[in-house]
């Protein structure tokens, strides 16, 4: 209860050094704490893992989008690689800043396996336009995957909040394959191996996800003709 107030000395920070991060980690932990109680699972666990598990973007946050107000993007200097690996590194900041704050370990879970071991996709995409032979690696996040039903619910929130922003022209037809591709890649990519979560769950929380994106877009219920 106490980790979850935003007021926390660590949570304030991060609204001052990064308040796009910090936005975003709100919505994340409103979608993952709904999510949590359709399926029985630890709603304030999830909700508390979210509010924290992007505080290592404070390290340098122009470098995330969220962040970005002036249209400068910082990347446009660096090479894809380079830009690979700040975005990377903002996990082992996270974990370094949460045990200088005394976070839990069960907190700490959350920050290690947001990403799990998936890959930073656009900067890998684009040092394959120089160079074919790019090793994904490179681009990928250590992990691990996430291993429990509240860190996989994590790691499905946090994607779709955050791929949400670029949707042009919702509509609810839109979300729902937006939300079933961004999980379904997730899936492919064997990402919920090792969390004991069931395909059933899973869809479960794809119907909270659509529904409320569907509300946060303000969207009617498209009736057929």
């Amino acid at each position: 209860m106490e980790l979850s107030d935003t007021n926390s000395k660590l949570l304030k920070e991060l609204s001052n050094k990064a308040p796009g991060t910090f936005h975003h980690s709100l919505n994340v932990a409103n979608l993952a704490e709904a999510s949590a109680n359709e399926i029985g699972a630890n709603a304030m666990l999830v909700r508390v893992g979210a509010l924290y598990h992007d505080i290592g973007k404070m390290k340098s946050p122009t470098y995330f989008i969220e962040n970005q107000s002036t249209g400068i993007n910082p990347h446009d200097e660096l090479s894809p690689k380079e830009s690979a690996r700040i975005i990377i590194d903002h996990v082992i900041n996270g974990i370094e800043i949460a045990k200088k704050n005394n976070l839990p370990d069960r907190v700490i879970d959350f920050i290690r396996t947001h990403h799990g071991t998936s890959a930073v996709y656009y900067f890998y995409m684009q040092e394959k336009e120089n160079e074919p032979e790019a090793d994904k690696a490179d681009f990928s996040y250590p992990g691990p995957k996430p291993f429990s039903k509240e860190t996989a619910i994590l790691m499905m929130c946090d994607s779709v909040e955050a791929a949400s922003k670029s949707l042009k022209n919702p509509t609810s037809s839109k979300i729902d394959v937006f939300v079933e591709n961004v999980i379904n890649k997730q899936i492919d990519e064997d990402q919920f191996l090792n969390a004991n979560i069931t395909f059933k769950e899973i869809q479960s929380i794809k119907k909270v996800l659509k529904h409320k994106l569907a509300n946060i877009y303000h969207l009617r219920i498209e009736y057929p003709e």
